[in-house]
Formats: structure tokens, C-alpha cells, sequence
């Protein structure tokens, strides 16, 4: 079982705004977010779309400019965690940018069902667990996980499993790699079916 570095970002009520910045939401094809994700946390400098990254201004104390979190795959946040809008690309910038899994005491329900259309593991855990987890990581080795989604466990490596909740169809989804699109896909046949039979019960409305 892989262990993934964990990134902290120790604040409340993220908005999806402040995820993905609203000047930058230009596509639907759900890559490219990822260099603007956290943007105005991430930059001193103010960004816009098609902009090279590379000639603007790092906030280094923002925690995914620091080299001691570069390659973190599990993000550990605060309450409420994706309010704000509906906005399907702040999952989109997440994944983008490399996060997987994402620990929280709550997250904003559309936010939460929008992780799991995109392959991202929200992962609810009690305020005390969540406080825990951010005292090991701000050690100096920080904190590495293993996520068993099949057993809903997670383990700082060294350390206990420590249980977590998920809805069944939403973990049998992950588990298989099924989107909304896959979904429909695997009804192909019944959905052929009732176009034969509404076709010929009512041929008028494919004239």
C-alpha cells in the first residue's frame, strides 16, 4: 500500500473561489487548473489565465511552495472546506495539481459529491483526529499516510488505523474508476432499447 505526503492548509470555510479564482474557470476540459490552484494564496502577484507561472511571485510561506511538502498528494484542511460556490473546477484544480485525497472535519455537500465525480477521496474525520494529524505533520519528517479505501482506513505510517466513513456506491465508484459518463456507458444496452421502443411507439417525434 503506497504512503502519500501530506500537505496541511490550516484554515476554515475554503471557499471554492479562493480554490480556483474565478478569472481563471475559462474551460470545461477539466486539466490545466492545477498551476492556479490556491492562486491568490499562492502568488504575491496578482494572476491571469494563460499567464507563465514561472514569472510570478511564490508566497513562501504559503505550505505547497515549500519544498518540504513539494509532491503532497493528500491535502489536511479545516471545517466547511469547499463552501462557496458550485463550481466543478475547484475539484478539477485539485486533481489537477496532484491532490488525491483530502482530510477535513466537514466538507460543503456539493463540494463533496463533486470530489467524488472526479476521482478525489474526501474523507471526513472528527475535529480531534483533524488536530492530531496537523501536530504530526508540523514535524520536522511531516506526515505520511496510507489510504485503504477497500477497508476505509487510514494509517500514519508507523502508527494506528484510524477508520473513516463513506457512502457505499461512492466507494464502489472509486474503487472501479467510474465516472458519471461510465455510468450511462454501462447501460448502453437499455438505453438503446428504449430509444427502439419510444421510436416506434412514437415515430413522430424523430421526423
Amino acid at each position: 500500500m503506497e504512503d502519500l505526503l501530506v500537505v496541511p492548509l490550516d484554515r476554515a470555510n475554503v471557499d471554492t473561489d479562493a480554490i480556483i479564482p474565478k478569472q481563471f474557470m475559462k474551460s470545461v476540459k477539466r486539466t490545466g487548473f492545477g498551476v492556479n490552484l490556491f492562486d491568490e494564496w499562492r502568488y504575491l502577484d496578482h494572476g491571469e489565465p494563460g499567464q507563465d507561472v514561472s514569472s510570478r511571485q511564490p508566497n513562501p510561506d504559503f505550505p505547497l511552495n515549500q519544498a518540504r511538502f513539494a509532491g503532497a498528494r493528500i491535502l489536511l484542511t479545516r471545517d466547511n472546506f469547499g463552501c462557496g460556490s458550485s463550481r466543478e473546477h475547484a475539484a478539477w484544480a485539485l486533481s489537477d495539481f496532484g491532490i488525491r485525497a483530502l482530510i477535513a472535519p466537514s466538507f460543503a455537500d456539493i463540494f463533496y459529491g463533486n470530489c467524488f465525480k472526479n476521482g478525489l477521496l474526501p474523507i471526513r474525520l472528527d475535529e480531534r483526529v483533524v488536530q492530531d494529524l496537523f501536530d504530526l505533520v508540523a514535524r520536522p519528517s511531516g506526515l505520511r499516510l496510507e489510504i485503504d479505501l477497500e477497508a476505509q482506513t487510514i494509517r500514519p505510517v508507523g502508527g494506528d488505523a484510524l477508520p473513516f466513513g463513506i457512502e457505499p456506491e461512492r466507494k464502489r465508484r472509486l474503487l472501479k474508476g467510474l465516472d458519471d459518463v461510465a455510468l450511462t456507458l454501462g447501460q448502453a444496452d437499455l438505453i438503446r432499447e428504449y430509444e427502439r421502443v419510444r421510436r416506434a411507439r412514437e415515430p413522430w417525434l424523430f421526423n
